[in-house]
């Protein structure tokens, strides 16, 4: 193999490590947040907040690719027995290389977000704290580690939010939302290798029914629009429902690690929904517009 193909090899490796297909829902979080903000969309958006929308995006992507390097860095050992075709454990990426990448990711994503506000950037040191927490001690518990890993995605929601810091305080419990979402994801997913426990699928589906019942319920709110966020509702119970369904009554590892991956592309549209509730269906439509291109990497690049 010559310098340039491995060179090659090694980029390859390392942007794997990455898993662009998640970063594209973490992008999802931050345009939602930034509807429930009230910056009206397609009517009088101001070059300011535009500046503020593109340095929250380019945050939430130091941000959760960062936390995702790291997930690796810290599963080496475990990967090599699991799964040896990852980056680190395959040889193609060093631990050392993945920890420095991860560093700059996660210090670049704080940086980026505080361009916008210190409440943006207090929110981001709190999501790089958590997603090391998570990475490092909190994953391999039942509880705690899917609650924090939600906490992660709730602060990045904030972290959209933050786009017009007063609104943070005003709407803070939309954080519980993707907590619950990803708490649901997080114990599905703790069957992708040996398999699952009936018990365990019963508490998923109940926390994805929560969910579904939050979104709706958020029509309480005066400038939430019910009728906007219905067929975002239907298909997201439609993309997750049935193969969450299908995990729990048949709980092998692929029909898992198959619900396990809807429900994180499915991100896409659980923040579509919340979006277009707040601003538009218009606006709702767009953000849905990054599922086909977050599917399309998850063909490529490895999502769990």
């Amino acid at each position: 193999m010559n310098a340039a193909t491995l060179n090659s090899s090694r980029l390859w490796a390392y942007l794997q490590l990455l898993r662009p297909a998640n970063i594209v829902t973490a992008w999802a979080d931050i345009l939602a947040g930034f509807a429930a903000s009230g910056c009206i969309v397609f009517i009088s958006l101001s070059s300011s907040d535009l500046i503020s929308l593109a340095w929250l995006l380019l945050a939430t992507t130091g941000l959760y690719g960062g936390g995702i390097v790291f997930n690796d860095v810290f599963d080496a050992e475990i990967d090599a027995i699991e799964r040896p075709e990852r980056p680190i454990p395959s040889g193609r990426a060093s631990r050392q290389g993945a920890s420095i990448l991860g560093g700059l990711l996660l210090s670049a994503g704080i940086l980026a977000a505080s361009q916008v506000s210190w409440l943006s950037a207090t929110l981001g040191c709190g999501i790089a704290a958590a997603a090391v927490l998570y990475d490092a001690y909190s994953k391999h518990n039942p509880i705690f580690g899917p609650l924090n890993m939600g906490l992660c995605r709730g602060g990045n929601l904030m972290l959209g939010v933050s786009a017009v810091s007063p609104m943070v305080s005003n709407y803070w419990f939309l954080a519980l939302i993707p907590i619950v979402y990803i708490a649901a994801i997080t114990t599905l997913s703790r069957g992708e290798v040996h398999g699952g426990k009936s018990s365990t699928g019963g508490i998923t589906l109940i926390l994805i029914g929560m969910v579904i019942a939050a979104l709706l319920g958020l029509s309480l709110l005066e400038n939430y629009h019910l009728l906007a966020v219905l067929p975002f509702v239907i298909l997201l119970a439609v993309r997750v429902l049935l193969p969450f369904i299908k995990a729990v009554s048949q709980p092998s590892p692929e029909n898992i690690r198959t619900a396990v991956r809807a429900g994180v592309l499915s991100l896409i549209v659980l923040d579509a929904t919340v979006a277009a509730g707040f601003a538009s269906l218009p606006y709702g439509l767009l953000i849905l517009c990054l599922l086909p291109i977050s599917i399309a990497l998850s063909q490529i690049f490895a999502v769990t």
